[in-house]
């Protein structure tokens, strides 16, 4: 996700879309997917002056995501539905400081 797709994307809710690699598209798995857009809220953290709240509680939302037992559950079960051709996408939403997540098949 772009810099400027971060900013406008909700805190309170966002979706992750793994891709399946083969020889013509290069993907991620849901892991690496998360680790990258991590990091991505990580360096707009450090580059703004002042502090975002949108992407910190986004930051926040994918810290806890990536150390959550359902992390590995679900990175399991999209990259099943990914084998077999189809699209998948994980909602991570909060409410009041409690993650949700939604695997959902396309």
């Amino acid at each position: 996700m772009r810099n400027d797709e971060l900013k406008k994307s909700t805190a309170d809710s966002f979706d992750l879309e793994p891709k399946y690699s083969n020889n013509e598209i290069s993907g991620k798995c849901l892991k690496c997917l998360s680790e990258h857009e991590l990091n991505s809220c990580l360096m707009l953290l450090l580059r703004e002056e002042g502090i975002d709240k949108k992407i910190q509680r986004k930051y926040e939302a994918l810290v806890k995501f990536l150390q959550s037992p359902e992390s590995e559950r679900l990175r399991i079960e999209s990259e099943k539905y990914l084998a077999e051709g189809k699209q998948v996408s994980v909602k991570i939403s909060m409410n009041k400081g409690r993650p949700k997540y939604d695997l959902i098949v396309k």
